[in-house]
């Protein structure tokens, strides 16, 4: 069984509107928390660790 988590950030969301990531294997997997039988992203450690360090950043703010 794969298990999803999600922000601890997102623990007040009473719509569940939040991405859930998992450990799949060799790679990190994310989907939408609203959908967890939809589609599935799936990035290499080194990729999602880039793609946190830009989230933390500040790159993708509006």
């Amino acid at each position: 069984m794969i298990a999803w988590r999600k922000s601890s950030r997102s623990g007040g969301m009473s719509d569940n509107a939040c991405v859930e990531v998992a450990h799949l294997g060799s790679s990190i997997g994310v989907r939408d928390s609203k959908d967890p039988d939809g589609e599935r992203l799936g990035f290499s450690s080194q990729e999602f660790g880039g793609l946190v360090a830009r989230i933390r950043r500040g790159e993708f703010d509006r």
